[in-house]
């Protein structure tokens, strides 16, 4: 294969490297196949400019499937030289294939398989930190415990009961609509407290909480991990669930019963209201109706629920806060995040207990 030898100029910068190239060029026109080499003997600076009219000689240089080499350069030329070897190789970059379906869903259930992995280490320690670290003498913070305690349980008592009463005014009207067509009008009683002592009261305290602390939790979290804060703690070698997730586990565990016991008594007061306002029927009947209705298990149901509700609302959160990545947009979407996985897991538990209620048990 023979060759084409240039000889570059004593000095390379912007104005020689571009009729440097324009030469290569024009000498290489209708060469395809050929070699270039180009001769530094005589070159004694270089700057940057230069370099990179270098690096668009040897991509043109490729794109006529020919060789490029150099030669003769000594000094600082030949230091900058080895310097941007990689780009002067010759080597072609490769395209990355596009993955196929099966190695995208592989590569997503591996994620997934990671995720799950990260989550349930997070339980463990939050376990450990909540109820056994105390035990042993490791310490919780009682103080931040009775702050979370306000800020989840307090601050949620007005929305979460308003919440609810309208819930169970709108539960009386539609089941009223349909009772009445039999004459069983005071059964709307029954189906109200029974819907709630089981089922409503724990899953729409659950959607509150989740929209107010499961957000408020991942939203703080990875501030502090965007803000290096997470890391700092972790430099002064303080525990991470020892210090942010076990306070918030059982401020809410403590919380959560406490909410769905209000809501329960809201729920069955929104349908009381229609009850009495709309289809007539005293106080007395149908308090007792609705006390006749309900027993012991239908109130340990949910409330065994919120327990569940709360510990899945505080992982995922913390859990989403500490993957975060990027800053306030990543906040933001981790933020989401978590509440669409609270909403989630909230069915997903609810529909477990469904089935252990009412085909197991």
């Amino acid at each position: 294969m023979s060759g084409i030898r240039v000889e570059c100029p004593r000095e390379l910068n912007q104005d020689t490297g571009r009729a440097l190239l324009e030469d290569v060029r024009e000498r290489m026109r209708g060469e395809d196949g050929r070699s270039l080499v180009l001769d530094f003997a005589q070159t004694d600076t270089m700057d940057t400019f230069g370099a990179a009219w270098l690096v668009d000689i040897a991509r043109f240089v490729r794109t006529c499937n020919a060789d490029f080499r150099f030669e003769g350069q000594h000094d600082a030329v030949a230091e900058f030289i080895d310097l941007i070897g990689p780009g002067l190789s010759g080597t072609e970059e490769q395209e990355e294939e596009p993955e196929n379906l099966f190695e995208r869903i592989g590569g997503e259930g591996f994620g997934v398989a990671e995720e799950a992995r990260q989550l349930f280490s997070l339980f463990l320690d939050a376990v450990y930190w909540t109820f056994i670290g105390p035990i042993e003498g490791r310490g919780l913070r009682w103080g931040l415990v009775a702050e979370e305690l306000y800020e989840m349980g307090v601050r949620a008592i007005w929305i979460n009961s308003i919440m609810n009463a309208l819930l169970g005014l709108i539960v009386a009207m539609l089941s009223a609509a349909q009772l009445r067509t039999v004459g069983l009008d005071i059964y709307v009683a029954d189906l109200t407290v029974i819907a709630f002592a089981r089922e409503l009261a724990a899953v729409m305290t659950a959607v509150v909480v989740s929209a107010r602390t499961g957000a408020a939790i991942a939203a703080e979290l990875a501030t502090m991990k965007v803000q290096e804060e997470i890391d700092a703690l972790r430099g002064m070698g303080l525990k991470v669930p020892q210090f942010l997730v076990a306070p918030k586990v059982l401020a809410l565990l403590i919380a959560m019963p406490c909410l769905t016991v209000i809501a329960m008594y809201m729920g069955v007061f929104g349908g009381a209201v229609w009850g009495m306002g709309v289809l007539g029927f005293s106080g007395e009947v149908w308090f007792r109706q609705t006390i006749e209705a309900l027993t012991e298990g239908d109130v340990v149901q949910g409330l065994l629920k919120s327990l569940f509700f709360a510990v899945a609302i505080v992982l995922i959160g913390c859990h989403n806060g500490l993957r975060v990545r990027g800053g306030s947009r990543g906040v933001g979407l981790m933020t989401t995040r978590a509440v669409v996985m609270d909403i989630f897991i909230i069915v997903v538990i609810d529909m477990i207990f469904a089935v252990v209620f009412y085909y197991v048990l």
